[in-house]
């Protein structure tokens, strides 16, 4: 089946997946076949076939990682913590420095992943949890970050998710207090000149690209927040050097709250990738936006919440970055006549010409899992002498072309090798693309700090090592620099 219009999309959100998944109940397997077929009208929507072999099993996929990312909502935190509280001797009342019953309890640097209930993308967390016991009873410390990932695992916003652990310990442990502190990173919405001039280099810093915010919750003795409790627990953070201050500006979380548009008024939301403007706006697009509202109702949640009502709006805005254009369009306005030399120039090496560009960031977007993925691009190439100079801004909206696509990232970087080789005629191409990958630090896996690094090798590369091995002692020492 090839790509439909997407106007005429709003009756495939009528038909369920037959197909029952092992180990699902009757429920989950009807919310799960619902995801499923809105997230095929969201392909659709994007000009994409969904019968091809890389996005069969996407709808599934993404149905089981949204499943799984809020999973919170179908989870009760007494339960957690009943059968987990042991008594333990202490004061019976009020509070004290002993330590046992009467004594301050940090949990620090627990890290979780939550939705971002204004894009549906997600953020990470880290969070410090902190209690004084009452009643001569303590609770098991693994409690603490569970109660935490249950509301994580939900669609949050970071005040309401510190705010939502504080009460739910409060309810459910009856402590003198509880004290929780969040540190929060959202991924950025960068333009291609913005990330032109300030690269993501994974492998340097894996939470560059995000913006982190910081957020407080008390209750009980905690409710003042100039308390000496609040300096207790602020310092038994800091011996683990995590350092934390109260926001003391108003900030946007969500990069999509300060591109919000407004149907009345007829402003709307920048294409940010690829500079354009959606002409008639997202409003062209009621099948996709009604497909998002499914997923969120089959999720738990209510999408007529006030917080949600624009969610559908804001998540569609960001997969259209990644509609397919075509390399003419996206090469259309660069010159070669009028480009520079490349950050190493033109050397020679055994009678043939090497140019090379070093650190090209990209985004782009799994076809896997419907999450983004970001890095730089290295590029080397031999040319026979024809060739005088490369603009690197040329070299770049290659790179960008691809990147805004659903993607893999073994099949971004033969796509790059390939054409630059098809459109200069050359004699060896050498592609290095290293990125980071949300589908690595969310869906449960959490490996915050992993990244990928992938190699395409075409013509005379292929057949020399020494060339290689310099390409790459480039890269090293390119990267080495950064991170001074």
């Amino acid at each position: 089946m090839g790509a439909l219009d997407v106007e005429h999309l709003d009756t495939e959100l009528e038909t369920v997946s037959k197909i029952v998944p092992v180990g699902l109940g009757s429920d989950e397997t009807l919310e799960t076949g619902t995801i499923e077929e809105a997230v095929r009208v969201l392909l659709q929507g994007l000009g994409e076939d969904v019968t091809r072999e890389g996005l069969l099993k996407t709808p599934l996929r993404v149905a089981k990682a949204l499943r799984e990312g809020t999973k919170g909502y179908r989870q009760n935190v007494k339960d957690i913590v009943e059968g987990a509280l042991f008594p333990e001797a202490g004061l019976d009342n009020g509070t004290g420095l002993a330590g046992g019953a009467g004594g301050l309890v940090v949990v620090r640097e627990i890290n979780l992943f939550s939705y971002c209930e204004c894009c549906l993308l997600p953020f990470k967390v880290q969070c410090h949890v902190g209690y004084i016991p009452s009643g001569q009873r303590v609770v098991g410390l693994s409690k603490l970050s569970r109660v935490a990932d249950v509301f994580a695992k939900r669609l949050q916003d970071p005040q309401r998710l510190a705010d939502e652990i504080c009460v739910g310990l409060q309810d459910n442990i009856k402590p003198m207090g509880v004290a929780v502190v969040l540190v929060c990173w959202h991924i950025k919405y960068p333009t291609l000149e913005e990330a032109s001039h300030n690269p993501t280099h994974p492998t340097k810093d894996p939470m560059q690209g995000w913006d982190p915010i910081s957020v407080f919750s008390g209750s009980g003795v905690f409710e003042n927040e100039n308390s000496d409790d609040w300096d207790d627990y602020l310092a038994l953070l800091k011996f683990q050097g995590v350092k934390v201050e109260r926001n003391t500006v108003e900030q946007s979380w969500c990069p999509s709250r300060s591109l919000e548009f407004t149907l009345s008024n007829g402003h709307f939301m920048k294409n940010l990738f690829n500079g354009r403007s959606l002409s008639k706006g997202p409003t062209n697009y009621p099948a996709m936006m009604n497909a998002v509202g499914s997923i969120l109702h089959s999720l738990g949640e209510d999408p007529s919440r006030k917080e949600l009502v624009n969610t559908p709006q804001r998540f569609v805005q960001w997969l259209m970055n990644f509609k397919k254009l075509t390399l003419e369009k996206k090469c259309n306005g660069f010159n070669l006549k009028d480009s520079v030399e490349g950050i190493n120039g033109n050397v020679s090496y055994n009678q043939k010409k090497v140019h090379s560009e070093l650190n090209m960031p990209f985004w782009s977007q799994c076809e896997h899992h419907l999450l983004p993925f970001h890095g730089v691009v290295h590029i080397c190439f031999f040319h026979g002498g024809e060739l005088e100079t490369v603009d690197r801004s040329f070299l770049q909206s290659i790179v960008h072309l691809y990147g805004c696509q659903l993607q893999v990232q073994e099949r971004l970087t033969r796509q790059i090798a390939e054409t630059i080789s098809s459109i200069f005629h050359l004699l060896g191409v050498m592609v290095v693309v290293e990125a980071s990958h949300i589908c690595m630090i969310s869906r449960g896996i959490e490996k915050v700090g992993s990244n990928t690094a992938t190699i395409a090798v075409m013509g005379q590369f292929s057949a020399d090592p020494k060339a290689r091995a310099a390409f790459l002692d480039a890269i090293s020492s390119s990267t080495a620099f950064q991170g001074q």
